[in-house]
C-alpha cells in the first residue's frame, strides 16, 4: 500500500479536499496545456486534462519517491459552452449573467498514474443559480472571488449563495469529487482515512484439547 501520491495540482481546494480525506501528498508542478480539442465532450475533455496534468506533473517528481501522481480538473458547461476561468471583472460579470436563473452543469474529473498505468473517475453535476440583479453580480465581483474560478463563482465561498440548487457531487462542484477519489485510492492501493485496516493475527491459544 502506497503512503503518499503525489499532486499534481497548485488548488487549495483540492488540497484542503485531499486532506479530509485523510490522503499525505506532496504537492508538485504540472504544465498540460489545457486547451479543448474540436469537438471533445465534457467528459473527455476532463479525463483527458486529469491524466494529461497527472502525466506532465511526472518531470517534477523526486525520482527516489516512486509514487502515484493525481491529476484533477474542474469544468463550467452551459448550454454545451465550456465556461473556463475569467480574465478579468467584466468577463466574470458576462458569466455570471448568463448563468442567472439558469442551470449548468459541472464535470470534475480525477485521475491516478503510476508508470503506465492510469485510472480515472468523471461526475456530473447539476447547479441552479437564482436570479441574480446586476447589483448582487457587482457586489459579488468586488469581492474578487470569481477570479481564478471556472464559471466565475466558488461555491464553497460567498458565491454559494448564489447558487438554488444542486444534483450531484458537491465536493466535485469544489473541485475534487471525494466519492470518486476514493474508489481510485483503493484501486490504487493507497492509504487514506477509510483504507481497510489488516485483519490481526490470531495467536494459538495455549492448553486445550
Amino acid at each position: 500500500m502506497f503512503e503518499q501520491i503525489y499532486l499534481a495540482s497548485a488548488s487549495p481546494r483540492r488540497k484542503e479536499l485531499l486532506t479530509q480525506l485523510g490522503v499525505s501528498y506532496v504537492q508538485v508542478a504540472n504544465d498540460f496545456d489545457e486547451t479543448p480539442l474540436a469537438n471533445e465532450s465534457p467528459e473527455e475533455y476532463v479525463k483527458r486534462l486529469a491524466i494529461g496534468k497527472a502525466r506532465s506533473a511526472e518531470p517534477y517528481c523526486d525520482s527516489e519517491l516512486d509514487l502515484p501522481i493525481l491529476g484533477a480538473d474542474t469544468i463550467v458547461v452551459l448550454d454545451g459552452q465550456f465556461l473556463g476561468k475569467p480574465q478579468d471583472l467584466e468577463q466574470a460579470k458576462l458569466m455570471l449573467s448568463r448563468l442567472s436563473g439558469q442551470t449548468h452543469q459541472v464535470y470534475s474529473g480525477v485521475s491516478l498514474c503510476y508508470h503506465d498505468k492510469a485510472i480515472w473517475q468523471v461526475s456530473k453535476s447539476d447547479v441552479t443559480f437564482s436570479q441574480l440583479s446586476k447589483q448582487t453580480i457587482d457586489a459579488y465581483c468586488v469581492t474578487e472571488e470569481p477570479l481564478g474560478k471556472a464559471g466565475s463563482y466558488a461555491i464553497q465561498g460567498v458565491g454559494g449563495s448564489l447558487v438554488s440548487g444542486i444534483n450531484g457531487s458537491y465536493s466535485g462542484i469544489v473541485g475534487l469529487p471525494l466519492y470518486e477519489t476514493r474508489i481510485l485510492l483503493e484501486q490504487m492501493q493507497v492509504k487514506h482515512l477509510l483504507s481497510p485496516k489488516p485483519s490481526p493475527h490470531r495467536l494459538p491459544q495455549a492448553g486445550g484439547r
